[in-house]
């Protein structure tokens, strides 16, 4: 284990200098997480500085979509880790599905799932809690099972902070749950508060400076001098506090680890001195509870460091069970136990070896605590699935039984253990233990309570006891006392007991002082007065104590006659001095009956005794009565005395055996018990006892009878859910192979889904058209980039009402023609002026879902200015008379007139394919140059010549303004054309021809 001092000095994770320390936010979801996510991550702000690392239980044969699902909740980049990769801020990771991440440093690193049982949220906390400190943040939200508690407890230990989700509001409680029952949840919010809770959390504990921890006055440290005295006062304060709530005097722990853990409940409180922390612990039980249980370090697990377990499964526990007596028990002590796990691992192994050497199981392990609540949890004996990573499966098979999503401690295993509340430092240490064990306890405390703690542990183990130490603890002064068994895994044995020096049981709110005063007068108080011995000092108060606990041992050893404490059923409980004279052993099964181990006559006097003792409750004693052991004549005088105390559940009596001398003077002044009577007297008891025996019989074959007719019925019962859990395993496989059908089928229409919207997207960018997608609210759930030109939109506002939206349109009814066309389903149509005088073509097309019955609308606008510019164009030169075309800047013609058309159909071009719209005017000309003979039509021939060179010279530019008189004859008449070419300035055309006949223009001429 990871001393607390040395847990709090890790690398410090910086990207860049002078930027506060890099925080990591572990978050742990099973079943059910997915839409605490979303809430969770869609109330995370995506510049905290901090970064996420999400963890699931993901299945191995099956592609994850969480980033898809989880990157619309966040601006923040979400990805999935495929190799290992540097954390940096404001990004989310998420782990791949088959592998196990862990964190070292500011690298996250995979590695293979292992094939047996896997829990990632505990691998993953249990690693950044190891680095980051107190830095580190987990959360666990909703999810079956255990998995998150062993690393939430991790993250505990080393200072940081544990939330999880209100297990009220999560879909599956039982991961919230089992950390909650932990006892390591800084808080329990609702999935929205979980992000501003986690990111409000300060860096770094606030640094305390009071070093000064006092004990009832006596300063144990040298105070600073620039610590003030206010502070010291605060903080013995809080001690006295503690000590009234709890009893526990935390001044015995280390000022590092108390200091280490105040300045972290101080920063979960988020304050930032004693004195308002004070006020806070004062008005709340809750945060004084909180605090207690922050103290009392309670970090644990079955097996705990497998070297040392194996090595007090080979060398210590079979040594233990080979030197028992036949009927010994072997006797553990386990202080500091926590939640019970390494008592209970001990327990196992004891079990085993009692197997092994083919011995009847009889073990005592005495689990002690000062926390009440770690041992209503060991008791209970109810702990997470998740300890299948720390206990074998065939342990898990042989002392568990499986309830739900825990594991129970079988009762046979359960029944070896006795649990108690104990303080190590205060209260009267067990005696005679053939082990006992304090593993990563002493760490915590003050050396001085160190020594006091061990001196008790060695005063509770008997000669050739093992004590079973944590890797971070050493004997310390005692080490004398001790032969070695395994040095590394801190495993010794006492030579000799009965040296356990100075045991100080003075209550927590006294003094040191005044506890030695308090213990010198008690000492002074008793009869027996030994005189200093040579060579001891009497300021020596570890001498004269080894000294009184020898001559108190020698007194009772001496004086006190041989004893067998009974109970109310004639049952031995314990046995004192040398009584082996007056036992008898006799054939059949072993028993602790007093009248099958003492003589019959004997036996029958001591009944008597015991008898009158408990219904009197005053002592009795026999007249001398000679019996006849070993075939020798004893005078013996049997004393029953009862033995009352609140504590014991049933009376019990202590039957002393006195030898009297028979010739000498006897005398007794307790009442005296009468032998003549002593016949009638026992046949009364042994009446009373037959009597109530048949009705105890009676009763119990009645119930006997009941009992059996229930299981019976059970039985039946039994048989029956049997066989209908074996019908449910078959319907759960065939659901399970639907289901895997189901998903495969889903995933398949996801990627064309997929695909689908990224082909829908690339072609609204690609036709270029505004288009706004809205629903039957007019929400807006899709627009083209385009739009944005038209209405001013942002990618945020996907969501918002169009209304909201404003526009370039003049069109007020715009709304309203949105909401008649998807309660008509007909499509409208609109040509609306824009804010720049454009003319735009509005088209609103309704759209229906037919699987769902969502309704919506398709609203797209078009520029069609240009369209409505050429219409009016080509309307005004078809009014005129003479032949217009447009030509482009190559001579292409781009656009003609009615009367261009009329005439090119009537003069030898109906199809339009020399004259019409895409002919090339030039080419016309110099094909009719080359088709013209060379002699016979010269005139038409130098027109046509002159035609090509004024249209090439507008073309060019060259010339601004051509125009020809040219003849144009058919075999009906002559004809005369005026043809003029003017270029376009600053238009996509490159000039305008115009022929107009001028035949009766000439003719009138002629005529005049």
């Amino acid at each position: 284990m990871e001393s607390p001092e040395g847990s709090v000095q890790r690398e410090t994770m910086l990207s860049s200098e002078g930027r506060e320390p890099l925080r990591v936010v572990g978050i742990g979801a099973s079943a059910g997480g997915l839409s605490a996510l979303e809430v969770f991550f869609e109330n995370c702000p995506c510049d905290s500085g901090a970064a996420f690392v999400v963890i699931q239980h993901l299945s191995p044969k099956h592609e994850s979509l969480m980033a898809d699902l989880l990157s619309r909740h966040t601006k923040m980049p979400v990805a999935m880790i495929e190799a290992d990769q540097r954390v940096e801020r404001d990004h989310v990771y998420l782990i791949p599905p088959g592998a196990e991440m862990r964190i070292e440093a500011d690298v996250l690193k995979l590695s293979p799932r292992s094939e047996a049982l896997s829990l990632p949220i505990d691998i993953f906390f249990t690693s950044l809690a190891q680095a980051l400190g107190p830095r580190a943040i987990g959360i666990v939200l909703s999810g079956t099972g255990s998995d998150g508690t062993r690393g939430a407890i991790s993250i505990n230990d080393a200072g940081g902070l544990v939330l999880i989700q209100d297990p009220e509001e999560s879909k599956f409680d039982s991961m919230p749950l089992s950390v909650k029952r932990a006892g390591v949840v800084d808080a329990c919010l609702r999935a929205a508060e979980l992000a501003e809770r986690a990111l409000s959390q300060k860096a770094a504990p606030p640094k305390l400076r009071v070093s000064a921890v006092s004990q009832g006055g006596e300063q144990l440290e040298e105070k600073p001098a620039d610590t003030p005295e206010d502070d010291a006062s605060v903080l013995e304060q809080i001690f006295l506090r503690l000590i009234a709530s709890g009893g526990v005097d935390f001044r015995d722990y280390k000022s590092t680890t108390i200091l280490r853990r105040l300045a972290r409940r101080m920063q979960i409180q988020r304050v930032s001195n004693l004195a308002d922390y004070l006020e806070i612990l004062s008005g709340s039980e809750v945060e004084l509870m909180a605090l207690r249980r922050e103290f009392l370090i309670s970090v644990t697990r079955f097996f705990r460091d497998d070297a040392a377990f194996r090595a007090l499964e080979e060398k210590v526990i079979p040594r233990i069970v080979e030197g028992l007596a036949p009927r010994d028990t072997a006797r553990v002590w386990v202080a500091g136990c926590a939640t019970g796990e390494e008592a209970y691992s001990i327990a196992m192994l004891f079990h085993e070896a009692f197997e092994r050497a083919q011995r009847l199981h009889s073990l005592k392990v005495f689990a002690t605590d000062v926390s009440e609540d770690s041992l209503q949890v060991a008791a209970a004996g109810v702990y997470p699935d998740s300890i299948a990573a720390e206990v074998s499966p065939a342990r898990l098979e042989r002392f568990f039984t499986q309830d739900h999503d825990t594991l129970v401690v079988s009762p046979e295993l359960r029944q070896s253990l006795i649990f108690a509340r104990h303080n190590l430092l205060q209260d009267p240490p067990f005696t005679r233990m053939d082990l006992v064990s304090c593993r990563n306890t002493l760490i915590y405390l003050r050396p001085k309570a160190q020594q006091s703690a061990l001196n008790r542990l060695r005063f509770a183990a008997k000669s050739g006891g093992f004590l079973f130490l944590g890797h971070s603890e050493s004997l310390g002064l005692g080490q004398a006392r001790y032969e070695t068994v395994d040095a590394s895994n801190k495993i010794f044995r006492l030579e000799s007991a009965g040296s356990a020096g100075k045991i100080d049981l003075a209550p927590p709110q006294l003094s040191r002082a005044a506890a030695r005063s308090n213990r010198s007068r008690r000492e002074t108080r008793g009869t027996l007065h030994l005189s200093r011995p040579s060579g001891m000092h009497p300021s020596d108060p570890d001498a004269m104590d080894i000294a009184l606990d020898s001559a108190f041992r020698t007194l009772l050893d001496t004086w006190a006659p041989p004893s067998i404490l009974v109970n109310d059923h004639y049952e031995a409980l314990h046995f004192h001095g040398d009584v082996s004279p007056f036992l008898r052993t006799r054939s059949g099964k072993a028993t602790l009956d007093l009248a099958r181990l003492l003589p019959e006559a004997m036996a029958a006097v001591a009944s008597v005794l015991i008898c009158k003792a408990v219904e009197s409750g005053s002592a009795h004693v026999s007249e001398p009565t000679k019996f006849s052991i070993d075939d020798v004549g004893h005078v013996v005088r049997l004393h029953a005395v009862p033995v009352v105390s609140p504590e014991l559940p049933t009376p019990c009596v202590l039957l002393s055996f006195e030898r009297v001398d028979a010739d000498g003077p006897g005398h007794m002044e307790l009442q005296q018990i009468d032998l003549l009577s002593l016949e009638s007297t026992r046949i009364e008891i042994l009446e009373r006892q037959l009597e109530a025996t048949r009705a105890d019989l009676q009763s119990a074959i009645q119930e006997l009878e009941t009992s059996n007719e229930e299981l019976q019925a059970t039985n039946e019962e039994l048989m029956a859910s049997n066989e209908e859990l074996q019908s449910s395993n078959e319907e759960l496989q065939s659901v399970n192979e639907e289901i895997n059908t189901v998903n495969a089928e889903y995933q398949e229409k996801i990627s064309l889904l997929n695909r689908l919207n990224a082909d829908l997207g690339s072609m609204l960018r690609a036709v270029g058209i505004a288009t706004v997608f809205v629903d039957e609210m007019l929400l807006i759930t899709r627009f083209s980039p385009d739009a944005s030109k038209i209405f001013k939109l942002r990618d945020s506002d996907v969501g918002r009402p169009l209304g909201d939206i404003t526009h370039r349109l003049r069109y007020p009814s715009l709304v309203d023609d949105i909401h008649d066309t998807i309660r008509t389903e007909d499509r409208c149509e609109r040509e609306v002026i824009g804010d720049d005088g454009e003319i735009y073509l509005v088209r609103i097309v309704p759209y229906a879902i037919k699987a769902s019955g969502q309704r919506g609308a398709v609203v797209t606008v078009m520029n069609v200015t240009v369209y409505r510019n050429l219409a009016k164009l080509q309307g005004i030169i078809d009014a005129l008379p003479e032949h217009i075309a447009v030509l482009d800047f190559d001579g292409t013609i781009l656009l003609t007139n009615a009367a261009w058309i009329r005439f090119a159909k009537a003069n030898g071009d109906p199809d339009l394919k020399g004259s019409g719209p895409g002919s090339n005017y030039l080419e016309v000309c110099r094909g009719a140059i080359s088709s013209s003979p060379p002699r016979s039509c010269s005139e038409d021939m130098r027109s046509a010549v002159s035609a090509l060179e004024g249209v090439k010279e507008i073309l060019e530019g060259s010339r601004t303004s051509f125009s020809l008189e040219y003849p144009c004859h058919s075999s009906e008449q002559k004809r005369w054309f005026f043809m003029t070419v003017a270029p376009v300035v600053g238009q996509n055309f490159g000039a305008v021809v115009s022929h107009i006949e001028i035949t009766p223009w000439k003719d009138q001429l002629a005529g005049g």
